[in-house]
């Protein structure tokens, strides 16, 4: 990775070492946090890792192909439990998706149907690491999208300051999206950003309070994250700082509850960071378990369970973050779909087309846009797949240039001169 280090320990991923050892995002979090951040626009992304079945999640109810394709996958529209949300005639939503129905009636949320690499690989580690480094055309690429983007942000007019929190993913180790020259962290728990005394917290936040060498040393000395050590003092000063903004005792706004799963704490998190005014840009979740091959279900199962907890956790996330909703714009990623007939297991396998999930008071909300052909085999790709008919980058270009302002399409994704997709209405 060049002169990049990535560093594991206790959950914790950092990226980018000065030369005197100390992770930069350290040395510079006092400066940084002392000072609020001028708000900013940020872009919140969750990948859906596995490959979601966008039939079944956004489902063309009224093509009578796709029911006879899937027997025992099949649902109906209406307005009992478990039925498929009707929204617009032509599509469907599931009913475990239920939480995203009244942001898409608030034209906050949009869908991109049809959605999907040009690359036809199924395999799920090749498809996922076209989409994060935005190169479907290519192996071996050695940046992600998102940083580029943050990289972008920060040296192409406008700029934007960086701040040791402008990237962050929520995950144990740094996903191939923030892969790059840009600073980012890779912090799986907020908890676990700072420094673990083996006295408990108590004994933490008591020498974190001392200010004396004495305090300091005893302190350093019994730190159990190794990362740290050799770091010096600029390090446990950004962490007394990140303890007085008080992350880690975090109530969500009245009458939010987020669900009490990987993703749900992660979007938890992302929107502690977003009201802490830490400086976030960019904001990186994963939502795994949606390679459904067997028994996929329908009302239950494993699809349900997958989609109840990303609707809930984006729906909570939303509501939580009411006052910055101005500046946040969120969006769900896969790396390919599944086929359109069912399998003999009950599931679905490996296809090309999927969709995707648009949040934000600028979107262009409330329509699923992009497109699906009647499901006869002469429409499908090798006769089997929903076809790619928007091509994943005319999407992330999009929500790059009208939220983010990256406007250099050709720069942030090497070698693609398509169209962007309109999904965000002009402020």
């Amino acid at each position: 990775m060049n002169r990049r280090t990535f560093l594991k320990s206790s959950g914790l991923a950092v990226v980018a070492l000065g030369a005197s050892g100390t992770p930069f995002f350290l040395t510079r979090a006092a400066a940084a946090l002392h000072t609020p951040s001028k708000r900013k626009k940020i872009l919140v992304t969750i990948f859906q890792r596995g490959a979601m079945d966008g039939l079944m999640a956004v489902t063309p109810f009224a093509d009578p192909n796709l029911a006879q394709a899937r027997p025992r996958l099949g649902m109906q529209v209406g307005k009992s439990k478990g039925q498929l949300i009707d929204l617009d005639g032509k599509f469907a939503l599931h009913p475990s998706l239920a939480a995203l129905e009244s942001l898409y009636r608030e034209k906050r949320l949009a869908i991109v149907h049809g959605m999907g690499s040009p690359n036809t690989t199924r395999s799920h580690f090749d498809a996922q690491d076209y989409m994060e480094t935005g190169t479907p055309d290519r192996k071996g690429t050695p940046s992600g999208w998102l940083n580029r983007a943050s990289t972008m942000l920060h040296n192409t007019a406008p700029k934007t300051e960086a701040t040791p929190f402008s990237s962050v993913a929520m995950t144990s180790a740094m996903p191939r999206s923030l892969y790059g020259d840009a600073p980012a962290l890779a912090i799986a728990r907020l908890d676990d950003f700072g420094v673990r005394v083996g006295g408990g917290n108590n004994a933490a936040a008591m020498a974190l309070a001392n200010s004396s060498s004495k305090g300091f040393e005893s302190l350093y000395e019994q730190t159990s994250q190794k990362i740290l050590r050799g770091t010096g003092q600029d390090s446990f000063d950004a962490m007394k700082i990140l303890s007085e903004a008080n992350l880690k005792s975090y109530p969500p706004a009245k009458g939010v509850t987020y669900p009490t799963s990987p993703l749900g704490d992660s979007m938890k998190q992302i929107a502690q960071l977003i009201k802490a005014n830490v400086g976030l840009e960019i904001a990186f979740a994963e939502s795994g378990g949606w390679d459904t091959h067997v028994q996929q279900g329908t009302v239950n199962g494993t699809f349900s369970r997958r989609a109840q907890d990303l609707a809930d956790s984006i729906e909570a996330f939303w509501r939580d973050i009411e006052p910055q909703q101005d500046d946040v714009v969120l969006m769900t990623m896969t790396e390919f779909g599944r086929t359109v007939r069912e399998n003999g297991s009950g599931g679905t396998d490996h296809g090309r087309a999927s969709c995707l999930f648009v949040l934000g008071n600028q979107t262009d909300g409330g329509k699923v846009h992009g497109s699906v052909p009647v499901l006869v085999r002469e429409n499908l790709a090798d006769g089997r797949d929903v076809p790619v008919t928007t091509d994943f980058r005319a999407i992330f270009s999009e929500i790059s240039a009208k939220h983010l302002g990256i406007m250099d399409s050709t720069k942030l994704f090497p070698g693609w001169s398509g169209e962007r997709i309109a999904l965000i209405r002009s402020a």
